[in-house]
């Protein structure tokens, strides 16, 4: 049975500051509400834990180290922990608000992304790992519910910390389950040993081949089994991912160290099979409070895709059931904690129970309902003079939230900043593998209570570092492009011909050697294919010497082969190989077919044989037989011409009986 959602405590103010605003999502670990921050005056996300979790002092312990370490998190795909804490026995963290929905919802609504598109996100996620693996922090819990969109679509990793302190914790899950959700664990997390970042690459692999095909890979009937499963096989080359499925494949194998050695390397592959697909069509984004990720059932082996409404907030995956009701402030005194207010303890259950199938539809007009009225409608005010969003909500000046400016270029954040009547500075710059002109950070962070007119600092992308591109005129095209690939780059071969470098090398780049490039742009590699082919000239008729003259002034060389021929003369040239007119490289072996005039055959003895073997002698030899007089004894008495005469190969033997 999964855990009972802990009591509704939306209208009460935790920590004297985050007053929580509505309910939109339930799980295993605990409720997540939309809240205000009071100190701010900005819309969070705020999860507040079970009270079987808040009551274990060994998982606080781990609890309040791992918020620490997660806030101090800062990265453009990573959700950011604003803050964290206790307030009368109940354990909280709070994000910033993410109003894009997760993949699950976007899975869950029947979407089966592009490869461009899942290219697009695995990129980021792999980033985002990539960062965190550097400063030691494994997230084990990589799925397409913990994978969240900004209102531009720009793709955030939720519950860093969060899901090291629940696997670290004594409060453990009933027999046969493991820590993480099995449908996207790596097969090292069901044996106990230690995990380092190759398992959150593992998910990865796991989370791309399901939003590719709309399959969850390698899946049993249970969580044990499916971890079996995965311990034994790897992700196969998905033919629907393109360019995309080895990349997949070699993320989802059974060993570590048959995967990628870290996050980056991952990325670069990803960045590198991008570059092959057409840019990603844009994400139609479900938003807050939408359909979102079904359950991650104990059931693993079917196609069971049972939705429940998810928020876009730290949700886990085990949704017992999610109602989300109509927001509103209440602008009386905020309510403060009674005793009686506090959810009560409870057990925890076997996770991933499904949602009834006959909940999805129902809850559409609902959900619709509370993004545009409940939860988004009630994020910020709108003046009657104009309706500019943000102005005059907190009080009698003019005020406004910090827009998300990261992920757009410098030009769209400007004119965004402007818009919400606010200064758009740059104070940094930063040689990153994304676009140049794009920006990657900001502050103050999205969400953050600003006054018109005041800045927001943003940090650019100045694009990928450039490295100095080699030298390879001159090496064969292996070594070239094993040189500049070696240097960072993709190598892209162009073969021309050319009348003086010899086949297979190497001509020049595009661009230059000893030039800078991006790192990881692709480099043209020109290579010689050799003097271009011309025509055979015609030398039939010539004699040999005569053919040999003449194919040695048009850059051939000549070898001669002597056949019999019934037309042509002795000593003749009949033709060649490849014949007249045909293109051929030069300087190569042209064959000179010489006549050695018709073939002559020796008539064999054939007096005494019966007609039946003499008939088959000259058969052999390419002559014809021909049969008179014939007797009773049926062999052959005479022949013409005689034994010994010579004649041409086709000529007639009569044989007499």
């Amino acid at each position: 049975m999964s855990p009972s959602p802990p009591t509704d405590l939306v209208g009460h103010v935790l920590a004297e500051r985050y007053r929580l605003l509505a309910a939109v999502g339930s799980g295993a670990s605990g409720r997540v509400y939309v809240g205000e921050d009071l100190r701010l005056r900005r819309r969070v996300a705020v999860k507040v834990l079970h009270g079987n979790l808040a009551d274990d002092a060994g998982f606080l312990r781990r609890f309040r180290s791992e918020a620490r370490v997660a806030a101090a998190l800062s990265h453009p795909h990573i959700m950011a922990v604003y803050d964290w804490g206790e307030d009368r026995g109940v354990a909280f963290m709070v994000f910033e608000l993410l109003t894009g929905g997760s993949l699950r919802a976007i899975l869950d609504s029947g979407v089966r992304l592009s490869p461009a598109q899942c290219a697009h996100i695995g990129r980021q996620v792999a980033a985002a790992l990539a960062y965190a693996h550097g400063r030691g922090i494994v997230h084990r819990d990589i799925k397409p519910a913990n994978l969240l969109f900004d209102e531009h679509g720009i793709v955030r990793v939720a519950d860093f910390g969060l899901a090291r302190a629940l696997a670290e914790s004594s409060w453990t899950e009933p027999a046969g389950t493991v820590v993480g959700t099995a449908r996207y664990s790596a097969p090292e997390q069901s044996l106990g040993q230690p995990l380092d970042g190759r398992a959150d690459i593992y998910s990865l692999a796991i989370v791309l081949a399901e939003a590719g095909t709309g399959v969850v890979p390698l899946t049993g009937e249970t969580a044990v089994s499916t971890l079996a499963l995965r311990s034994r096989q790897g992700i196969a080359e998905l033919s629907e991912l393109g360019p995309l499925a080895p990349v997949v494949a070699r993320a989802g194998q059974p060993d570590p160290n048959d995967r990628f050695v870290d996050a980056a390397a991952m990325g670069v592959d990803l960045t590198t099979a991008a570059r092959s697909l057409p840019a990603p069509a844009a994400l139609v984004l479900p938003g807050i409070g939408s359909l979102a990720e079904t359950g991650d059932h104990t059931r693993l082996g079917g196609e069971d895709r049972t939705s429940t409404a998810r928020p876009s907030g730290p949700v886990d995956p085990d949704v017992t059931q999610i109602a989300v009701p109509r927001v509103s402030i209440d602008t009386r005194a905020p309510k403060t904690f009674s005793d009686e207010g506090f959810p009560p303890d409870f057990e925890s259950g076997e996770i991933d129970q499904p949602v009834p199938h006959r909940m999805r539809r129902s809850l559409v007009p609902l959900v619709v309902l509370v993004a545009v009225a409940g939860i988004l409608g009630t994020a910020f005010a709108l003046i009657s003079s104009g309706g500019q969003l943000g102005a005059g909500v907190f009080g009698g000046g003019t005020s406004a939230a910090a827009p998300s400016l990261v992920g757009l270029n410098s030009k769209a954040a400007a004119a965004r900043a402007t818009k919400e009547g606010l200064l758009m500075t740059v104070s940094d710059r930063r040689t990153v593998d994304d676009p140049a002109g794009l920006i990657i950070s900001q502050r103050p962070a999205p969400g953050e209570f600003l006054s018109e007119g005041d800045e927001i600092e943003v940090t650019v992308s100045s694009g990928p570092p450039k490295v100095l591109i080699p030298k390879v005129k001159g090496d064969l095209v292996a070594a070239a492009q094993s040189k500049l690939e070696a240097a960072g780059f993709i190598v892209a071969v162009e073969r021309r011909t050319d009348e003086v470098v010899a086949q297979d090398i190497a001509l020049a780049t595009r661009p230059r050697a000893n030039k800078r490039a991006p790192r990881e742009s692709t480099i043209r590699l020109l290579v010689s294919d050799g003097p271009a082919p011309i025509a055979v000239p015609d030398v039939a008729g010539k004699t040999y010497d005569e053919a040999v003259a003449v194919l040695k002034e048009k850059r051939f060389r000549a070898t001669r082969r002597d056949d019999f021929n019934d037309t042509v003369a002795t000593g003749v040239v009949v033709g060649t190989e490849p014949a007249a007119a045909a293109l051929a490289p030069r300087d190569s072996a042209v064959v000179v077919v010489v006549s050695k005039g018709p073939e002559v055959i020796t008539v064999p003895n054939l007096v005494g044989q019966s007609v039946e073997a003499a008939s088959a002698a000259l058969e052999r030899l390419g002559l014809i037989a021909g049969v008179e007089n014939f007797g009773a004894q049926r062999k052959v008495r005479a022949q013409d011409p005689a034994a010994g005469t010579k004649v041409r190969r086709g000529a007639k033997i009569t044989l007499f009986l």
